[in-house]
């Protein structure tokens, strides 16, 4: 198992066993305290953990190697996952959505005081876990990480609007009740937000969207230096995973052998192997340099 899938594989049950554990605090704490808030952030915690437990599939898959079937590798499967796990963010924000508008038009009794250091706890927790998460996700390159560090922000964020809430429903005292229901509401409204965060990048890694500016410098620099390269032109990047797949065009002298450009051919791809390891399938083309009937 390579170092890079073992950091994804222990780093998703890390937010796992977090979201589950806080799902149940949220819970009973929303419950005894009477806030809906809390209850709402329960629910968003608990939809984490099925999230987190489809991110450890795709992960699981993404880093199959490659095979017959499929050259260039599995890497697809964590963009497609992040689309289950944005669904699934926008069920609970549309059920957060409707439970906390039904709350707001039905008088009820305003939350408890001690619910605040609850949340407090949370707070700190869940922000602490997101800047875990996306250290690994940025460090080993995955969309379906960076997805559910995204998780940990969004659950931090709404778990401060309803603190808000709550804060305004007892200091301001009867008739400010649905304040609480407001902050759910607002949560929702944040989490379809941070939904469109998660789903773009995962849509255009589908998509082989080829905007990666620096990974293609770096690319046309390390082509600069490798003896006989006299140039580079096209540079296609794709992602897949935590791989990004090159299409490269390099120029040599027009006179060169075929046999001879082959060869070099395998010491440019093999020299961005070497210094770039994020790169996965690579695809060089020589071409001849100033042929103007090319």
């Amino acid at each position: 198992m390579s170092t890079a899938k073992k950091e994804a594989i222990r780093t998703t049950y890390f937010s796992i066993v977090s979201s589950f554990s806080l799902a149940l605090i949220k819970g009973i704490a929303g419950v005894l305290g009477n806030s809906y808030a809390l209850i709402a952030d329960a629910i968003e915690s608990t939809a984490d953990v099925f999230a987190s437990i489809l991110v450890l599939f795709g992960i699981k898959y993404a880093h199959k190697p490659a095979d017959y079937d499929h050259p260039y590798g599995h890497g697809k499967a964590e963009a497609l996952v992040t689309f289950v796990v944005v669904g699934i963010l926008l069920f609970s924000a549309g059920f957060i959505a409707y439970q906390s508008i039904e709350n707001i038009t039905t008088p009820h009794e305003g939350p408890k005081a001690w619910t605040l250091l609850v949340l407090l706890g949370i707070i700190v927790w869940k922000e602490y876990s997101f800047q875990v998460v996306m250290k690994k996700a940025k460090k080993i390159n995955s969309s379906a990480l960076a997805a559910d560090a995204w998780h940990h922000r969004s659950d931090a964020i709404t778990s401060v609007t309803a603190f808000v809430g709550i804060t305004i429903a007892l200091t301001m005292g009867p008739g400010y009740e649905s304040a609480d229901d407001w902050a759910a509401l607002f949560a929702a409204l944040f989490i379809i937000y941070n939904s469109y965060k998660i789903f773009k990048p995962a849509l255009n890694e589908v998509m082989d969207e080829t905007s990666y500016p620096e990974i293609e410098e770096k690319i046309r620099a390390i082509a600069a230096q490798v003896p006989d390269i006299l140039g580079t032109e096209k540079c296609i990047i794709r992602k897949s995973g935590i791989k990004y797949h090159v299409e490269l065009h390099a120029l040599v002298e027009e006179n060169m052998t075929v046999r001879k450009s082959h060869d070099l051919g395998h010491v440019l791809k093999d020299t961005l192997n070497k210094k770039i390891p994020e790169l996965g399938y690579i695809i060089i083309h020589i071409e001849p340099n100033n042929c103007t009937n090319c």
